[in-house]
């Protein structure tokens, strides 16, 4: 499943040494920038060659038609798609009337890196142009995290072998040329010209630009500003036209003698504030950045970040890629939430357009916990989003003759844009993944407010619908039929076990919050009778069982279908629905990514430990990983079950997704769920973080290929740092005021000044189990072999 790639491995950064066209694309998502706001892709400064060029503005969409073969009632009308807005990060070079491309003439030295402590992007490169002439080129971008709407670029050019007659052409160009989409459907739709211009000006080293979406109706201004350090002499111009703003600054360098250009950039939009507003927002941006200055945007830009990494920062002793690894999951999925300030986290952060820029559930699920313990106001602000779309779920869920609210599959603003049904629709369990996120938020932090101002009417809202979806039964147990869980290779199925637990968790939350908050509860016509009729559903939920197997069926009936012939799959088959019509694979057993598994990650309190290892090891046979969701769950799982070995491999296919490019479509954009999922595999893995309930349990346990585990949590104001080896665990509080625990099943009290130090139970070992045929994960380097493939179950 690995693939050569061009980084090196190291602790805090990543570094690309040399520069592969056929690469561009996954590099430029890689060693993409980003605030939650403002997404850059990493495309070379002066534009070409890329593989995809990329800027994006968290919200900002465009509508599409979805075409239906045979079109029915409650059938989405219409998709959003993400669009590529204006560029601002092109600086064209030409040299002695040479344009500066490194596809001709010849590259001497290119490198690339990241510093995750900085969030700098360095650039350097040494050319020689066709002609003979060698010039120097360094650069440094930032978006910064401080100033939402502000992006820089600092670009400096030197001559080396004589003087050279330099032009720099810094711009912004709207609606630029993308490359045709492949074949790919999980690859965004591209959307030609997105962008209709209604004003352009420019003044100075100023320009703005100021654009409207045909048909989504939102307007975008982009505008940019300079300094320059250079000769005297230099002669500078402005221009702008609809599509397009060019500063301009020309001159001759002698040999050694240097050009510095400060690109200041900044971005907003709006669905309904006027032209001039916006226009003015965006200069006022500017004029704050260019006071603020370069140097001052990079110090921001490192205070920022070393504030995160000594509150989150999680490190690993005995695997140095795998700590270079999830160090660039956390800057990632730092930097996908930092900003997005009530918009939504989408599935591919703000570095790509696939899965056309929309949400899923994979936010609540896999982003929003790494960053409840890390930084939690960014989690607020992500559910206050979803708070803001309610009315467009009540919508949904009214025209499906549902109460409450049903929320989308998959959206940008909070309409259903998934034109599958069984898919899109049937996933129900998105609703209780946002109320689960809810509570687990407030359980962390203890904001009160936030649960009574917006969390209380998604929870209520939430409960209403899973009361209206499902049903109690003659002998009355509380069904919830015709769903889809989160195994996409499973359709329309009744009593997903994950979504029959998660609906529960989501009526009993909805019941506590209605105690804690009976005069909101009143306003929302809440009443005693409608929260005794959650708790009444969520005690009777049925939970399907297979006695004959000991194990639980993913739903009714699973574990009685026919078994995928995983012998007679050939390896370039997987994805499978990518080569197998779904109605062939809805119904076998074969699973796509961890659902049941999963259920016994987020509710393990409804399983006794007999059931996880039994139920790990039947799902582990049939499971083949198509999602990138899949190996961060499985890892956790792998690790509380006690097949340490196996979960490290887990965790590294998470971790190394991206970086290795094992789906190969990276270049759409990184895998922010599979990316949080490596934190998430760590912490909950061999950490054994629980958080189930009011008390956060812990049950750490290492496998051969690390040394030390160390994290850090923050848990109601508190700072909580555990540090584990393979024979014991140092739990410290930081600061904050005393918090009750669990250590392996045990409670414990930690106080602040008293770090306490607990032994690690001896593990007793089984024989790990197999995984379908030519789906074994990739060993990790020296660890032996302990898991061969085995048969599927029967």
């Amino acid at each position: 499943m690995s693939t050569p790639h061009p980084y090196t491995v190291e602790p805090w950064g990543i570094t690309e040494q040399t520069l592969d066209p056929d690469h561009l694309p996954q590099s430029e998502s890689v060693f993409a920038l980003s605030n939650g706001h403002i997404g850059l892709r990493a495309n070379l400064d002066e534009g070409e060659p890329h593989g995809l060029p990329g800027t994006y503005l968290n919200g900002v969409f465009e509508l599409r038609p979805l075409p239906y073969a045979e079109a029915g009632y409650g059938y989405p009308e219409s998709g959003q798609s993400v669009i590529n807005v204006t560029n601002g990060k092109i600086i064209r070079l030409l040299v002695d009337d040479e344009p500066f491309d490194l596809r001709y003439g010849q590259t001497q030295d290119h490198e690339r890196s990241i510093d995750f402590r900085e969030g700098v992007l360095h650039r350097r490169a040494l050319w020689t142009s066709p002609a003979g002439r060698t010039v120097r080129v360094t650069s440094r971008r930032l978006v910064s995290l401080t100033q939402r709407s502000i992006a820089a670029i600092e670009y400096e050019i030197e001559p080396i072998d004589g003087p050279a007659r330099i032009v720099l052409q810094s711009e912004l160009v709207t609606n630029e040329e993308l490359p045709l989409p492949n074949a790919d459907p999980r690859a965004a739709a591209v959307l030609e010209a997105p962008l209709r211009a209604e004003e352009h000006t420019h003044n100075g080293g100023k320009a703005i630009l100021v654009h409207r979406t045909e048909h989504s109706g939102l307007r975008v201004a982009a505008g940019m500003d300079h300094e320059i350090d250079g000769p005297e002499g230099m002669y500078m111009e402005t221009e702008s036209a609809p599509d397009l703003a060019r500063f301009s600054v020309t001159t001759v360098l002698d040999r050694g003698a240097k050009l510095r250009i400060v690109k200041y950039i900044a971005y907003g939009w709006s669905s309904t504030r006027s032209l001039p507003a916006l226009r003015d927002q965006v200069a006022a941006a500017l004029t704050a950045a260019r006071y603020t200055g370069w140097a001052g945007l990079v110090a921001e830009q490192r205070g920022y970040l070393k504030e995160f990494w000594d509150n989150s920062d999680i490190e690993v002793e005995g695997d140095v890629e795998l700590q270079q690894a999830v160090r660039f999951a956390m800057f990632h999925v730092l930097q996908a939430g930092a900003r997005a300030e009530e918009r939504a986290i989408p599935a591919k952060g703000l570095t790509g357009p696939g899965y056309d820029g929309h949400c899923f559930w994979d936010t609540e699920v896999f982003v929003l916990p790494v960053l409840t313990y890390g930084l939690p106001h960014a989690v607020a602000q992500a559910l206050r989003w979803r708070h803001s779309t309610l009315p467009l779920a009540r919508e949904r869920a009214a025209q499906l003759g549902l109460r409450g609210a049903l929320f989308p599959w998959r959206t940008i603003r909070g309409e259903e844009c998934s034109g599958y049904w069984p898919a899109g629709t049937a996933a129900f369990h998105i609703g209780a993944d946002i109320a689960v996120a809810v509570a687990r938020y407030v359980r962390a932090t203890g904001d009160r407010d936030f649960e009574r101002d917006f969390g209380l009417e998604i929870l209520v809202e939430t409960a209403r619908m899973w009361r209206s979806l499902g049903h109690h039964d003659a002998a009355g147990l509380f069904r919830i039929n015709g769903v889809t869980g989160p195994d996409e290779y499973s359709a329309l199925a009744d009593n997903n076990v994950y979504t029959n637990l998660m609906a529960q968790s989501n009526l009993l939350a909805a019941a506590d919050a209605v105690g804690r908050h009976p005069h909101e509860a009143r306003a929302l016509e809440v009443n005693t009778e409608e929260a005794a009729s959650w708790r009444d559903a969520a005690s009777a939920m049925y939970i399907p069982y297979d006695e004959d197997l000991g194990v639980h069926p993913q739903a009714d009936g699973f574990t009685k279908h026919r078994i995928w012939d995983f012998e007679n799959t050939p390896p370039d088959h997987y994805p499978l629905m990518l080569h197998y019509p779904y109605f062939d694979i809805y119904r076998k057993q074969v699973v796509k990514q961890a659902d049941l598994v999963l259920a016994m990650q987020v509710r393990g309190d409804a399983f006794t430990d007999e059931q996880k290892r039994r139920n790990f090891d039947y799902y582990e046979a049939l499971t083949v990983r198509d999602s990138s969701l899949s190996a961060c769950t499985q890892a956790v799982m792998a690790a509380e079950v006690g097949h340490l070995e196996l979960a490290l491999d887990y965790t590294a296919e998470a971790a190394l997704m991206d970086l290795h490019d094992l789906a190969k479509n990276t270049k759409d954009g990184l895998h922010m769920a599979s990316l949080a999922g490596t934190c998430v595999a760590l912490v909950a893995g061999f950490g054994g973080l629980r958080d189930h309930g009011e008390r956060m349990s812990f049950k750490p346990r290492l496998p051969v290929g690390l040394t030390a585990l160390r994290f850090s949590l923050s848990v109601r104001g508190a700072r909580l740092r555990v540090e584990t080896t393979h024979e014991r665990t140092t739990y410290t509080l930081r600061e904050g005021a005393e918090i009750p625990f669990l250590h392996h099943g045990e409670e414990h009290t930690l106080v602040p000044g008293k770090p306490l130090t607990l032994d690690i139970p001896e593990l007793t070992r089984d024989t790990p189990p197999g995984q379908p045929a030519g789906r074994v994960p990739v060993r990790r380097q020296g660890v032996p072999d302990a898991h061969p493939t085995g048969p599927s179950p029967g």
